[in-house]
């Protein structure tokens, strides 16, 4: 570990900090009496090591998809990697089977490590484009099973009396499940004990984390200073909202863009990002100067989402995606587009139109389905439907169209 370095401050002014340290960050803790700067600190630390500092991020793969909320974090772990210092990017298939309580009014279910390694591999594929896995050095890969499942009943008893009870129940949400009777399990509080341990067991000089994850990373920093190492800087990156403009972004919530999603469905979710978001977009999920960007709100949308979409898919597919885009806007849907496609082999004919619209998965349901071509938004090849007991035949009578419901939701039907 690095020495530490605070006692080397001086009153003399630092350099200012690099952007790529400073974009997106909401807060580096903690700071030090000597200095009520930990910014400067970090960056005294990051001046007078002589090697690469080791960056920590963990992750756990209690889901199979990760959405660009996710890849905030991501992005500054590669910042980091850039700027010459090591990733460790830890994923918790141990941590995961108990589930972060953060901000969860329920004991979550417990996963089985199958699910979990499954999950975690479909992680790593997704987040390729932001790391760099192929430079020497630059990125270190652990299962946090490597070293928790190792633990014996002796030094878990050790980790538990670093905490108290009452220090647990300050963590935000067991504070609220206790004062509303919820019921909280011992193995609960076990998690940011081990996700602390992961920071002794890689020896980080930095954690990163969204602000939901203040809590855990103090956590490392108290346990890293119990066993006698030089304790981590924490720096938190913000959480962000959904394409809604209101909540944070989820996809049980369905204000999400997923990593995963094809191009032309990223790219026409983001060209609708709000106004109010769209500063906070470009400075969070681009390198974009904030300075730099078009005066044009409409410009920015299109702007924004071209970049967000190259970055995942490359900037041929970006191209094509908002071509296509701008054709369905407009009516025009040939054949050509980059459309998702959706296989009526499974599809029972004759067919109501509401139910394709369910099952494809453009609307929730049957219900929702009919409010929508109710209203006008529905279309099929650029023909508005309005007809709710529209039946359809066969597979002729749909192959090759495109449906689409409102401007940002369709879907290619195919034999």
């Amino acid at each position: 570990m690095a020495t530490d370095l605070f006692e080397n401050l001086t009153n003399s002014s630092s350099p200012p900090a690099p952007d790529w340290l400073t974009r997106g960050t909401v807060e580096i803790f903690p700071d030090h009496p000597k200095s009520t700067n930990a910014q400067e600190n970090l960056l005294a630390r990051i001046e007078k090591s002589d090697r690469p500092l080791r960056i920590k991020l963990g992750i756990d793969a209690t889901g199979s998809e990760i959405h660009l909320g996710h890849s905030i974090p991501m992005r500054k772990l590669r910042a980091f990697q850039d700027a010459g210092h090591t990733a460790v990017l830890i994923i918790g298939d141990f941590t995961a089977r108990i589930g972060d309580p953060t901000g969860k009014s329920d004991v979550r279910n417990q996963l089985t490590l199958e699910q979990v390694h499954a999950n975690a591999e479909t992680y790593l594929q997704q987040v390729r484009p932001i790391l760099d896995f192929d430079t020497p050095d630059r990125l270190e890969i652990h299962y946090n099973s490597e070293w928790l499942a190792k633990l014996d009943l002796s030094q878990i008893l050790e980790l538990l009396g670093t905490m108290t009870v009452g220090q647990m129940l300050a963590k935000e949400g067991f504070s609220e499940r206790y004062t509303k009777e919820n019921p909280i399990f011992l193995h609960e509080f076990l998690y940011p004990l081990m996700q602390g341990y992961d920071s002794v067991a890689v020896q980080a000089d930095v954690e990163l984390g969204g602000t939901d994850q203040k809590f855990n990373i103090a956590m490392g920093r108290d346990l890293q200073k119990h066993f006698g190492l030089v304790p981590q800087f924490g720096l938190l990156t913000p959480l962000l909202l959904g394409t809604d403009g209101v909540q944070k972004m989820s996809k049980s919530l369905g204000n999400y863009v997923g990593l995963t999603e094809d191009a032309l469905t990223m790219y026409s979710k983001l060209e609708k990002t709000p106004d109010s978001l769209i500063n906070q977009y470009f400075e969070l999920l681009t390198n974009f100067s904030l300075s730099e960007l078009p005066e044009n709100p409409r410009d920015r949308q299109k702007l924004l989402a071209l970049e967000v979409v190259t970055q995942y898919h490359g900037e041929e597919a970006a191209q094509q995606a908002q071509k296509a885009a701008l054709n369905l806007t407009q009516g025009n849907t040939t054949q050509g587009l980059a459309v998702p496609e959706f296989s009526l082999g499974a599809v029972q004919f004759p067919v109501k139109l509401f139910y394709l619209l369910s099952v494809t998965g453009l609307c929730k349901t049957s219900s929702d389905a009919r409010r929508q071509i109710n209203g006008g938004a529905v279309k099929l090849d650029g023909r508005s439907i309005k007809d709710v007991d529209i039946t359809y035949d066969s597979v002729v009578d749909l192959a090759g169209q495109v449906l689409q419901v409102g401007k940002k939701h369709f879907i290619r039907l195919i034999p």
